[in-house]
């Protein structure tokens, strides 16, 4: 480093921007030049014999353009290929040093810096943000110490117990390769196969056919290390740890019905939601939790801990909570930033080290040799975003790529010529932990991993009411998909033995017959802790959109407007047409979307206007009553004052209780819907109907079909 990054080193908070900095150019004001900095006069011409005669290969500009052109695209990842990146720093609550002595986790005044990227499993990189799937969550910590990679899920298990299966699991949800159908997506024949015939994938199906798999947001997304980690300490005691995100706006998701509609309306919903919560200052915020688990009580559960298609119940090992993360800066440049992120669960820092779980041992080989075909080879952590803030220092030489301009004749290690200089650092450099191991050379597994079912129970017995027919119509959708009925059947018996009853409802569902007699585990507990039921509620960040047409009610409009934004509640006017409203006193305020640019299920939140000329528009408009009719159906909350009412009348908002036509300024309240008529002051209407957006969903609309009660 030269004497500035030298200094900087002190300050991590701004070293890794400085770095970056050192990269960014935004061309403002600049003339246009080749590659090798000589100026360009024209770029929109090839270099031809004639204005009409074919093109002179001397033109070296147009060369040089069309083969960086061929070239601009890598492999996109084998899975997570679709990804969305952010910056941000983290700050540790108080310091770990009794269970790590990892620097970035001692020191709560520090801030170090960090990129995240958010992804995809299964589809490529032009598939949707909202398909049904694993979401990754991945983090690279720029630490004093070197890179930290905490490469998470928003799932805290897997479908595989042995990393030797991951080709397997992976060739069997991708699309079939005979006809490349479907993407990005498990409905289909060999998926399921795969399941039936590794039943180890049962509990990590109930997770993907939960809400979890179709999360509202980013910002909204718990994640897991889902490997068994160690922390270790100066004086070298271990312990056992996994790894938790929980985001501070809580955990919530989209409707299947929403997810589905969005892939077609706005494939990039999840990343504009966190490109747009950053720009408006709206930044997320992530807790950092861990699970300690003493190295003697290893055994002392019904499970393997080390099993990676298990969790540790919180009620059973608490979540310590250890400090922050936020996300406060937009990537500048997506290939040269998230496309070019290259993680790894090997990238460790003393006082972090790993367990035998057999899926993470079999991750320490496969996300570094999967970036040497991506990036190019060995020097893939020179790119700007892959490079560590700590000095790098060691005999690595030459490969495609290489951006260091290394001084001197000497690239080994033992030497004389430089003193043996870069030398090793036993004091501060990274020990392993001295973990005993003594075995015979075997290929067969623990026999404390052949139990596959009853965390599944218990994953079922922790879910709601809501969160059960959810996972039961996800059953018949993904299923319902597969064509070979034996295979049906085949997953009929396979989740009897996690539950009787899920079963029966399963198989009536998919065409099959219900097993001959219930089955189940027998497991009776739950974890509340795993149901979004329980999560964090709140109306700060929610969408929402105001219905309204010229001849609105401009005080009740602004007035339910100005409350909801006080409370952090982001609004859109949503119009037939964008452009300038007039309100029935004259006043104007413009519709910044349309029915051709949204759709309610862009929204957390509806607000009908009021206005007898407005609301006679909506009613004749069929756009409008079917932006109502989604909302409702989606659980979602909906409010409505004096004539707005009207049209949730017309749009055949039923079974719940409406302010009628001759109800004086009483607020009604009932199954999400909030509504008020002949009222002067909307206080006590904006506060139920902010409690009600705070509660996110209102699943007592649904019955056990699935329908709209009513």
């Amino acid at each position: 480093m030269d004497n500035n990054q030298q200094n900087d080193a002190a300050n991590p908070e701004n070293e890794k921007d400085m770095q970056l900095e050192d990269a960014r150019v935004d061309h403002k004001g600049t003339r246009l030049t080749t590659n090798q900095g000589v100026g360009v006069t024209n770029t929109d011409d090839s270099l031809k014999a004639g204005e009409r005669g074919p093109t002179i290969m001397e033109d070296f500009h147009f060369r040089e353009k069309m083969t960086h052109f061929d070239h601009e695209r890598i492999p996109e990842r084998v899975v997570h290929a679709r990804g969305f990146g952010a910056h941000g720093y983290f700050q540790v609550y108080e310091p770990m040093a009794e269970f790590t002595e990892a620097k970035f986790l001692q020191d709560p005044s520090v801030k170090t810096p960090v990129f995240v990227r958010f992804s995809t499993v299964v589809g490529s990189r032009g598939s949707a943000d909202t398909v049904r799937d694993v979401r990754g969550f991945a983090t690279k910590f720029y630490t004093e110490d070197g890179n930290y990679d905490l490469v998470a899920n928003n799932i805290p298990i897997f479908f595989i117990q042995d990393a030797i299966k991951f080709p397997d699991v992976v060739h069997a949800i991708k699309p079939e390769p005979h006809n490349e159908i479907p993407q990005a997506s498990a409905a289909h024949d060999t998926m399921w196969d795969f399941v039936v015939s590794n039943t180890e994938t049962a509990h990590m199906m109930m997770w993907l056919l939960s809400d979890r798999a179709i999360p509202r947001s980013f910002r909204m997304m718990e994640g897991f290390g889902v490997n068994t980690f160690r922390f270790v300490n100066e004086q070298g005691k271990a312990r056992f740890v996994k790894f938790h995100w929980k985001p501070k706006l809580g955990v919530h998701s989209l409707t299947w019905d929403e997810s589905q509609k969005l892939a077609g309306k706005d494939p990039d919903f999840h990343r504009k939601d966190l490109w747009e919560a950053i720009n408006m200052g709206e930044y997320p915020e992530y807790e950092l939790g861990v699970q300690i688990l003493e190295e003697e009580d290893e055994f002392k559960f019904d499970f393997d801990i080390l099993d990676p298609t298990k969790f540790w119940p919180e009620e059973l090992v608490p979540v310590k909570i250890i400090g922050k993360m936020t996300l406060d800066r937009n990537q500048d440049n997506f290939f040269a930033e998230t496309e070019q992120a290259a993680f790894h669960t090997g990238n460790v820092v003393p006082g972090i080290d790993f367990s035998n779980d057999p899926l993470l041992q079999g991750r320490l080989f496969s996300y570094q040799d999967t970036q040497l075909l991506r990036l190019g080879g060995p020097n893939f952590h020179e790119i700007p975003i892959n490079r560590p803030t700590a000095p790098v220092n060691n005999n690595q030489r030459d490969g495609f790529h290489r951006m260091t301009i290394d001084r001197g004749a000497v690239a080994y290690s033992k030497n004389s010529l430089r003193k043996n200089d870069p030398q090793p650092d036993p004091k501060n450099g990274y020990k392993h932990y001295m973990e005993k191991v003594d075995g015979q050379k075997i290929r067969t597994r623990s026999e404390s991993f052949n139990d596959h079912y009853r965390q599944a129970t218990l994953f079922w017995n922790s879910m709601s009411p809501a969160e059960k027919q959810h996972i039961i119509k996800a059953f018949h959708f993904e299923v319902g998909k597969v064509k070979d009925k034996t295979i049906k059947q085949r997953v009929v018996e396979m989740f009897n033995n996690v539950d009787g009853n899920l079963a029966s409802q399963i198989a009536a569902g998919i065409g099959v017959d219900p097993p001959a007699s219930p089955g189940g585990t027998g497991v009776t507990d739950s974890s509340p802790a795993v149901s979004q039921e329980n999560t964090i509620k709140g109306a700060r960040t929610r969408k929402l959109a105001v219905l309204a047409e010229n001849g609105f009610n401009f005080k009740e409009v602004t007035e339910v407007m100005t409350a909801l934004q006080t409370a952090g509640i982001h609004v859109d006017i949503v119009s037939k047409n964008l452009g300038m409203l007039s309100s029935a006193e004259g006043q104007q305020l413009e519709a910044n979307k349309s029915y051709a640019t949204s759709a309610a299920v862009m929204y957390d939140a509806l607000f009908v206007a009021s206005g007898q000329q407005c609301v006679n528009s909506l009613m004749m408009q069929k756009d409008a009553k079917t932006f109502v009719s989604d909302t409702f159906i989606h659980a979602k909350p909906i409010g409505a004052t004096n004539e707005g009412i009207d049209l949730l009348t017309a749009a055949e908002v039923q079974g719940v209780t409406m302010a009628g036509a001759d109800d004086q300024s009483k607020v009604f309240t009932d199954l999400g819907v909030v509504t008020i008529r002949n009222a002067t002051d909307l206080t006590a209407f904006t506060q139920e109907f902010i409690n009600a957006i705070g509660q996110h969903r209102h699943w007592m609309r649904e019955n056990q079909d699935g329908k709209m009660s009513g």
